[in-house]
C-alpha cells in the first residue's frame, strides 16, 4: 500500500527546515559553531531571521538538531549494514565496511563535531550528549547480538563477554578511521574489512 503524502505546507516546512541545516553545517564547517550566528544563516539561506526561530528555538538547538539527524543516518546506515546477512561473519564484514562508508560520506559533519564538542557551550552537551550515547548504547547491543548469535551457533568462540567484543570492534574501526582522518594518503581505512577484523579473529599470538 503506497505511503499517505505529506500535506504541501508540511512538505514545504521539512524542505526549508533541511535547506537551513545544510547552510548551517556548511558554515559550521568553514567558520566554527562560536563564529556563526543565526543572521548569517539566515541570510545565506535566504531566510528572513525571523523564519528561523520558526524551525529552531536558537543557534544551539539548531546545531543538536544537526548533529541527531545525522546520527540517525549513521545509526540506520550501520544497522541496516548488519541486517543484510544471516551469516554473522558476513554481517561484521559489512559492519565494517559500512562505517568506513559512512564516514567518508560525511567527513564535514564528522569533522564539525568533534573540533566543536569540546568546545560548545556546556548547554549543548547537557542537551546533546546523553542522547547521543543513548544511541550509541543501543547500536553497540545490536553489535554485541552478532557475537552473541555466533556463539551459540559456534562460528565464534566464547573468549569474552559479546558486549566487550561489540565495544572492541567499534574501537578498532574508530582508530583506523581517525588515523584516515588525519593522514589520509598514509593511513587509508582499510578496503578489506578482514584487515580489522583478523585483529580480533586471528590475534598475535602463534598456537
Amino acid at each position: 500500500m503506497e505511503e499517505k503524502r505529506l500535506p504541501r505546507k508540511e512538505r514545504e516546512f521539512l524542505r526549508h527546515r533541511q535547506e537551513i541545516l545544510e547552510t548551517a553545517l556548511e558554515l559550521f564547517s568553514e567558520k566554527g559553531f562560536h563564529n556563526v550566528s543565526m543572521q548569517e544563516i539566515a541570510q545565506k539561506a535566504e531566510f528572513a531571521v525571523g523564519t528561523m526561530y520558526k524551525f529552531f528555538e536558537n543557534k544551539e538547538d539548531l546545531y543538536k538538531a544537526l548533529v541527531m539527524e545525522q546520527s540517525d543516518k549513521f545509526h540506520s546506515a550501520l544497522t541496516e549494514s548488519i541486517e543484510a546477512s544471516d551469516d554473522e561473519i558476513e554481517k561484521l564484514q559489512n559492519y565494517v565496511r559500512a562505517k568506513g562508508e559512512v564516514f567518508a560520506a560525511n567527513v564535514q559533519m564528522i569533522r564539525l563535531y568533534f573540533a566543536e564538542t569540546r568546545g560548545a557551550s556546556f548547554n549543548v552537551r547537557a542537551g546533546l550528549d546523553p542522547e547521543i550515547r543513548k544511541r550509541y548504547g543501543r547500536f553497540l547491543e545490536t553489535l554485541a547480538a552478532v557475537f552473541a548469535n555466533g556463539m551459540k551457533k559456534k562460528r565464534f568462540k566464547k573468549i569474552a563477554d559479546p558486549y566487550h567484543l561489540a565495544v572492541a570492534l567499534d574501537s578498532l574501526c574508530n582508530a583506523f578511521l581517525f588515523l584516515w582522518l588525519e593522514t589520509p594518503d598514509q593511513h587509508p581505512y582499510p578496503e578489506d574489512p578482514d584487515v580489522i577484523l583478523n585483529i580480533l579473529f586471528k590475534g598475535l599470538v602463534d598456537p
